[in-house]
């Protein structure tokens, strides 16, 4: 089989996008632009990707890490400039080479594939993806000759008015022959509009050449969607959104309102879990099966294990185990783990802290820098008080403890094993096991004094 490479262009600023993130680096569906595109084209096995990064260079590499090489586009001449900076790695090499704009999330790895497959059975030098647009306004044409045969490709400022009409568009992917990719782009000149090395120019010299010199249309327009601006972002994210959100509902998840439901593209979701309208799933998240998620939670590189709900709360960077319930109003802030058949209630704010299975946090409490045990119940409006005002401090809880309402365990503490907290105490000493601990103030009545008050 052919080698396969893939060269991405990702080096433009994107001043349409008017913003100090470079324009590749937006996110679609919680991933950035030319992350999608890299994922991609992994799936066809290639043997190389070089990306051509500029502006932003060091953010774009900090993004993509070793999922690919690097080259500089120090200056921004044109496409045709950008691809031959490829040519230190690439330009001496055996095989087939894929481009692809950075700014392009939303072309499937299918497509790329039949771009490859018809590209190899036409035994073509370079073959160009296309697709019919409405709208074709910003997009090269595709010149056919009389024979059907891909002629020519025009840009935008330099067509001529019968050539504005054409709606086959270039969406500025290709395939070719990498050595002769690599020869023709010696003899690209900038004599344009725009004073630029176009990379389109390649398909001409080709055929001229003699080459053969061929054009797959995509099915889908929406595809090959380039965005420039943040019209354009929106509609690849909700196109995006669209893709992801229907990818689960067949794989067995139920989705009552798709239009309000975000999900990021790397999430994973198990089957005849329920997602609730106004859901945010985002990052690495993956979710168990039969769980339900309430209305307007947002959950953040997390994982929710089977048979769990989350109603209308916050769950971030954080681990949930099976036949759990975490809400309504809750928040899991990042590094916090809970064990399986745990609840955590409404207006509970858990942060970097452990909870054992069976244990209860029902409602109004912080829990934070703690280790709490099994079969343990916090008290409503109980909290951890784990900062001094310079540092934090951890509390301990361990198995089967009773922590009455309104306590606050000042750490650093340990509560051992089986002991009891007396509703309204403060805690700044140890527990012993099984022993009740009242850390309060004697009740004293005074007669007659609220009487008293009430006259003045």
């Amino acid at each position: 089989m052919t080698n396969i490479f893939a060269v991405i262009l990702a080096a433009g600023q994107g001043t349409r996008m008017k913003s100090k993130l470079y324009k590749v680096l937006h996110p679609v569906c919680g991933k950035p632009m030319v992350e999608h595109v890299v994922d991609n084209i992994q799936s066809l096995n290639v043997s190389r990707i070089v990306t051509i990064v500029g502006h932003g260079a060091e953010k774009v590499k900090e993004q993509l890490g070793d999922k690919s090489e690097y080259v500089l586009q120090a200056e921004q001449l044109g496409t045709a400039h950008a691809v031959r900076q490829a040519e230190a790695i690439l330009g001496s090499l055996e095989g087939t080479t894929l481009v692809v704009c950075g700014d392009t999330p939303l072309i499937r790895p299918e497509t790329l594939e039949s771009l490859f497959e018809h590209h190899q059975k036409q035994n073509a030098k370079a073959t160009i993806l296309t697709a019919i647009a409405e709208n074709p306004t910003g997009y090269g044409r595709v010149i056919r000759d009389a024979n059907g045969q891909v002629a020519q490709i025009v840009e935008q400022k330099d067509a001529s008015p019968n050539q504005l009409l054409v709606k086959e568009i270039n969406t500025g992917t290709y395939c070719f022959d990498n050595k002769a990719l690599f020869e023709a782009l010696k003899l690209v000149k900038n004599e344009n509009a725009q004073s630029e090395y176009y990379l389109p120019d390649v398909i001409e010299i080709l055929q001229q050449q003699g080459e053969i010199v061929s054009a797959f249309s995509c099915d889908n327009f929406d595809e090959t969607l380039g965005v420039n601006d943040r019209v354009a972002l929106s509609q690849a994210e909700e196109i995006m959104r669209a893709r992801i959100n229907e990818m689960h509902m067949r794989n067995g998840v139920t989705i009552i309102n798709p239009l309000t439901t975000h999900i990021s593209a790397d999430a994973v979701i198990g089957r005849d879990t329920i997602i609730k309208p106004g859901v945010i799933i985002e990052g690495n998240t993956v979710i168990g099966e039969d769980c339900i998620i309430g209305p307007n939670s947002n959950i953040v590189s997390s994982r929710i294990g089977d048979r769990t709900t989350v109603q209308n709360s916050v769950v971030t960077n954080s681990i949930v185990g099976e036949d759990t319930s975490v809400g309504p109003f809750a928040h899991l802030r990042p590094d916090s783990e809970l064990g399986n058949h745990v609840k955590i209630g409404n207006f509970v704010e858990v942060k970097k802290s452990t909870l054992g299975d069976n244990s209860k946090v029902s409602h109004l409490s912080y829990i934070g820098d703690a280790e709490v045990g099994s079969n343990v119940n916090i008290g409503c409006g109980s909290i951890t008080v784990n900062y001094d005002g310079k540092n934090k401090h951890k509390t301990i809880i361990e198995d089967n403890v009773f922590v009455g309402c309104n306590s606050n365990l000042v750490a650093p503490v340990k509560l051992g094993a089986g002991s009891f907290i007396a509703a309204g105490s403060t805690i700044t000493k140890e527990v012993p096991e099984d022993a009740l601990a009242i850390a309060r103030a004697r009740q004293e009545n005074k007669l007659d004094y609220a009487k008293k008050l009430n006259s003045k």
